[in-house]
């Protein structure tokens, strides 16, 4: 092993973890193949790998009409358009969840400390909570589009 495979080995390893969704047992549950036949390449990647859309990429940032945003894998009731704000970020961001909906965990990836949140139903990767949002819950929940499905009133 040379210094150059060594160290790409090394830093693989720094940034890899289990995700909540390969660990968790959930109610909703699918093989691999499953859930790469229903969701599209974008949508794995967030949803199971917990990658990150690029920012003003999803129209649900953007979309502020009354309803309620589903978890695409399972169907899940995540939240209202009711706490739904404009971050400015580029992704759908929400102040408040609706109640036995998501799971958190500590993400120490990327150099920082940061709550990664689920769908408790089937484990699927939504995004971050920060806490920079408004009142009255004072958080940022940071979401993938590609995570979310998204039901009128």
């Amino acid at each position: 092993m040379n210094r150059r495979t060594f160290s790409l080995a090394a830093l693989a390893t720094a940034f890899a973890r289990p995700s909540l969704a390969a660990e968790g047992t959930f109610e909703v549950t699918r093989t691999d193949a499953q859930w790469r036949a229903m969701l599209t390449r974008a949508q794995y990647n967030v949803m199971r790998e917990e990658g990150t859309e690029r920012a003003g990429s999803s129209p649900l940032d953007k979309n502020y009409a009354a309803g309620i945003y589903h978890c695409r894998g399972c169907d899940q009731a995540l939240y209202s358009s009711e706490h739904k704000f404009d971050s400015g970020t580029g992704w759908p961001s929400f102040y408040d969840v609706l109640p036995s909906a998501i799971e958190t965990m500590e993400d120490n990836r990327l150099f920082s400390t940061r709550t990664e949140c689920h769908c408790d139903r089937c484990g699927s990767h939504l995004g971050h909570i920060f806490n920079d949002g408004p009142a009255p819950t004072g958080l940022r929940h940071c979401l993938n589009g590609v995570s979310l499905v998204f039901r009128a009133a």
